[in-house]
């Protein structure tokens, strides 16, 4: 995280709520409800710690905005500083979280959606409030159990959900990387790209877009550190 985005988010208001719901979806990854008090735009972040002590962290919204609660999807790294806290967090535990905030915004236009493992929590909230229509979504993880909402997608999205799987081979699911499944494609070049996940994912993800003639501004990212 560079610095000057460290310093804006260390001096984000942040409220107290009580976390209503803690769910584990899969090894290791967990969708923290709470009450949402504010409005929101599907794509947005939200800044979290459990307490004045831990330096805030953002995360995506994955709930749909009408949703009286507001949902984040996580995934627990056990030498992190937050996320252990997170993953111990018990209905009626405090949670600080900030208003939510930011410009990786879905709309009605036709789009590809790109995400890797955590990074397909925005998607899930685009989705839900109805902006899924015209849109691909290609997930990448390394493991089966690492598409996050896939039943979900699948039901709206079908055969316009790719499932690209690093590790494991199965049904349904594209055998290796999802940059390597954007290499062998015909790309759009008059629509737009989404791009979440890690820095490497999106750096490596947006050269191979330019690389096959998209713009680069259709392209917009949101990076998770």
């Amino acid at each position: 995280m560079d610095i000057g985005l460290s310093g804006f988010i260390k001096k984000l208001p942040l409220v107290s709520l009580p976390v209503i719901e803690n769910l584990q979806i899969s090894p290791g990854a967990f969708v923290l409800t709470v009450e949402r008090i504010s409005d929101f735009l599907p794509g947005q972040v939200v800044a979290l710690s459990t307490d004045d002590k831990i330096a805030p962290r953002l995360y995506s919204i994955c709930s749909a905005p009408d949703n009286e609660y507001l949902q984040v999807l996580f995934s627990l790294k056990p030498d992190g500083e937050l996320t252990p806290l997170l993953a111990r967090l018990k209905p009626g535990d405090t949670l600080r979280v900030s208003a939510p905030f930011g410009a990786f915004l879905g709309d009605d236009r036709p789009a590809w959606w790109i995400a890797a493992g955590t990074g397909v929590a925005p998607y899930r909230a685009m989705m839900l409030a109805g902006l899924a229509h015209n849109k691909k979504l290609i997930h990448g993880g390394r493991f089966a159990n690492q598409f996050y909402f896939q039943d979900e997608f699948l039901d709206c999205l079908g055969e316009s959900y790719i499932r690209c799987c690093s590790q494991e081979t199965g049904d349904g699911l594209f055998s290796g990387r999802l940059t390597q499944w954007l290499r062998e494609q015909v790309l759009p070049s008059e629509i737009s790209f989404f791009l979440c996940g890690s820095v490497e994912m999106v750096v490596e993800t947006r050269d191979i877009l330019i690389s096959k003639g998209v713009d680069i501004d259709n392209i917009m990212s949101e990076v998770y550190f």
